[in-house]
């Protein structure tokens, strides 16, 4: 395993691959309910391997994920980097900075969070974190040992990420970042900004919640157009990492496949060439142009009141849309959620969701849009 650090934290090795929490394996399907055997077996394969950073979060699978991590590093806990992230929607007042620290405490089954985010600050959540002191509130637990090192994950503006970043004393941050979104939210200008301000950047959704794993015939011609020998991830990843200011990139791997391929990618640095990076970008153009939804399924859009699932709603209308696959989303959407009541066709235009997306998504359209498109 290759390992990088902090500039601000400069004697702490960091794993290149971070262990994501947010897609363990599941139950029949049902995200809530953690397949804990076959979960356990991945993080200790990845420990075994020298994975050393984890992540999670207080929603992660129905709020399972930080107690399941807990208890699946209980006995390595040595070994291991935990971060999560505090979620900063919850708060209504001063105490619930330190109420939220301590609760992640005892779920993480840990006196000490390694690495603590504020999470998916935007313009609106950060106006929170400043008017109701929350900075100070994570100071505080680092200076009673509580907390190791501060930082947030970010889902708004460029200019929301650079006033955010020159505000405090960051030690790291986490952005979403891939070949296909370098503009969107801090994207490549923001990396390059924390960069300068020695912010250690951990990227998540380097595979777009997997979606860059699996390509159309299209791309894949595409990709073979080169003599490397790579897969579509694979791919994916290296673009990632050969990116400067990059320390971790976050995977959430929920099958040993997945875990072995990244894990031979991650430990073999081989750095990319103009043809490469031409490439990439080719294949970036082909998606844009087809992409119906900027969805990377990442959930915080739940619980909908009326039962729609809205992850899998849109995912399923950009696979239909970009991945030359009409019929296989059309069925698993028609079988799986409109039957079982959580198809777009459920929605009551509440808007309860739009606020909590982190993209921005206008999603009761969207979902207006993917119903028309998967029962066209």
């Amino acid at each position: 395993m290759r390992y990088c650090s902090f500039p601000k934290i400069p004697g702490l090795p960091i794993s290149a691959l971070g262990f994501g929490c947010m897609r363990l394996p599941t139950v029949s399907g049902d995200p809530a309910r953690i397949d804990e055997e076959a979960a356990a077996r991945l993080v200790h394969r990845a420990i075994d391997a020298g994975v050393n950073y984890f992540d999670t979060a207080w929603p992660y699978h129905g709020q399972q994920s930080e107690p399941f991590l807990g208890r699946a590093v209980a006995g390595r806990r040595h070994q291991v980097q935990l971060a999560t992230k505090l979620p900063v929607w919850g708060v209504e007042k001063e105490s619930d900075w330190e109420r939220f620290i301590d609760q992640q405490l005892v779920r993480l089954g840990t006196d000490r969070i390694d690495f603590y985010m504020l999470h998916g600050l935007a313009a609106e959540s950060w106006d929170k974190v400043k008017n109701l002191r929350g900075l100070a509130a994570l100071e505080r637990a680092k200076a009673d040992g509580r907390i190791g090192h501060i930082g947030f994950s970010f889902h708004g503006s460029p200019d929301d990420f650079r006033a955010i970043i020159d505000a405090f004393d960051w030690e790291f941050c986490l952005i979403q970042l891939n070949y296909l979104d370098q503009q969107y939210q801090a994207g490549l200008q923001g990396l390059r900004y924390a960069e300068s301000r020695r912010v250690g950047v951990v990227v998540m959704e380097a595979l777009r919640g997997g979606a860059l794993a699996r390509v159309p015939p299209a791309v894949e011609s595409i990709w073979a157009r080169s003599p490397r020998p790579w897969s579509p991830a694979e791919w994916a990843l290296r673009w990632v990492w050969n990116l400067p200011g990059v320390v971790s990139v976050i995977s959430g791997m929920n099958a040993a496949s997945q875990l072995e391929e990244n894990l031979r990618v991650a430990s073999h640095p081989i750095a990319l060439n103009s043809d490469d990076r031409a490439l990439a970008d080719e294949v970036a153009r082909f998606f844009h142009a087809r992409m119906p939804v900027a969805c990377t399924t990442c959930g915080y859009c739940l619980p909908c009141p009326a039962g729609v699932f809205i992850p899998e709603v849109l995912s399923t209308y950009n696979t239909a849309s970009m991945f030359d696959n009409q019929a296989g989303p059309r069925f698993t959407y028609d079988a799986f959620l409109v039957k079982a009541g959580a198809g777009a066709d459920q929605c009551t235009e509440c808007a309860d969701c739009e606020p909590k997306c982190p993209q921005n998504i206008p999603i009761i359209e969207m979902l207006a849009k993917a119903h028309a498109h998967l029962t066209g």
